[in-house]
């Protein structure tokens, strides 16, 4: 299996090399990468690759589908990584976990073609990482659900052909027994996009706006059980946090690659600055805690192979790693002095792309607390 990992890596460092690299500056400017890039990653084997063959995918396991993201984050193109793990590796397993056959069949081949891309769309003008206060509602009429609400920070907002969105179906109980998740296709009625949102990093992600005004969905609509929403997103985010985890540790290797590269011909005083003990010490200490996070995102995806990884556990990796990520890109951004506040070298891009990281998917300060509650259990 490791043989055939490092096959795939290969194929996939292949594609970047030749489809990604040359364009991404220019897309980075566009703020969004080209619509088409999802059908080149299909037809590349790269979308929904543990997906089962029935689906679509490609049948194999949750490392090689991890191999896609880590090798996107250790390029630093992570505005295209962060989008292809929220197609492939939430928004997929959301309906291969909780859909009916029809949806399975219906959505699925399409995500590893690269013909229908998913987004989630969970976040709120006034619900972030409280989703017990979402406020978009879904009331039944009929054999019907008629949907309004808005959401924001969505990413594959711009490009999406279906959505899965959380909704109040039941407003006598607290959010956490009575929300359900409902796919939306792009094309319903009273669904519309904002604008792509203009963010200090990941520029060339698209995240937008999303507004739902009466917009009617069959019963066939509705993803899992009906008032079960906040159970499925639970039961996911276990994985969606791995993922992350799995992502800073790579995008730090990375900018640590190109810093030491850079630290070995940089010159000053006469030589160069990895001649310096304080450069020295600085790449060592930095070495070393990418290490041991990467020992430990490592232990966390045995764990979940198994279905063992427990939710304080994972948010342990997602606050280490991500904290650690943006330690080293700023770390590594100092040694490349004035250089590495300019756009010409990819520490700066490192650096702004990694402060997301301590927010989405669960901020800091929410892992804390769920770490806390298992450590005073």
């Amino acid at each position: 299996m490791n043989e055939e990992l490092e096959l795939f890596r290969e194929n996939v460092r292949r594609f970047i090399e030749r489809e990604i690299a040359p364009h991404y500056e220019q897309w980075e400017r566009d703020e969004i990468f080209p619509r088409e890039m999802w059908n080149k990653l299909g037809e590349q084997g790269l979308l929904c690759v543990d997906l089962p063959d029935e689906y679509g995918g490609a049948g194999a396991t949750f490392p090689f589908s991890m191999v896609v993201l880590e090798e996107f984050s250790r390029a630093n193109f992570g505005a295209l990584g962060g989008p292809i793990t929220v197609h492939s590796d939430i928004v997929a397993h959301y309906i291969l976990n909780n859909g009916c056959e029809e949806q399975k069949r219906k959505y699925l081949p399409g995500f590893a073609s690269g013909e229908c891309v998913g987004a989630v769309a969970m976040t709120e003008p006034g619900a972030g990482s409280d989703l017990q206060g979402v406020r978009t509602t879904a009331k039944r009429e009929g054999d019907e659900w008629v949907l309004n609400g808005s959401k924001t920070f969505i990413t594959n907002g711009q490009h999406c052909d279906v959505v899965i969105v959380v909704a109040r179906t039941n407003l006598e109980v607290s959010g956490a027994k009575g929300s359900s998740l409902f796919l939306v296709d792009r094309d319903t009625p009273g669904f519309s996009r904002g604008r792509n949102l203009e963010k200090i990093g990941l520029h060339a992600s698209d995240t937008s706006e999303l507004f739902f005004e009466d917009v009617r969905l069959p019963a066939s609509a509705l993803l899992g059980e009906l008032d079960g929403g906040f159970a499925v997103l639970m039961k996911e985010l276990p994985r969606e946090r791995l993922v992350l985890a799995l992502g800073a540790v790579a995008a730090a290797e990375g900018v640590m690659t190109e810093a030491v590269a850079y630290c070995k011909q940089r010159q000053a005083f006469g030589a160069p600055i990895a001649a310096l003990q304080n450069t020295r010490f600085k790449l060592a200490e930095l070495a070393t805690k990418v290490r041991v996070n990467r020992a430990f995102v490592l232990e966390c995806t045995q764990l979940y192979l198994r279905g063992e990884l427990d939710a304080a556990t994972v948010s342990m990796a997602k606050l280490a790693s991500t904290e650690m990520q943006g330690e080293v890109a700023d770390g590594c951004l100092q040694l490349y002095g004035g250089y590495g506040y300019m756009r010409e070298y990819g520490v700066s891009r490192a650096f702004v792309d990694a402060r997301v990281q301590r927010i989405y998917g669960g901020t800091s300060e929410i892992m804390k607390e769920l770490i806390s509650r298992a450590v005073l259990a």
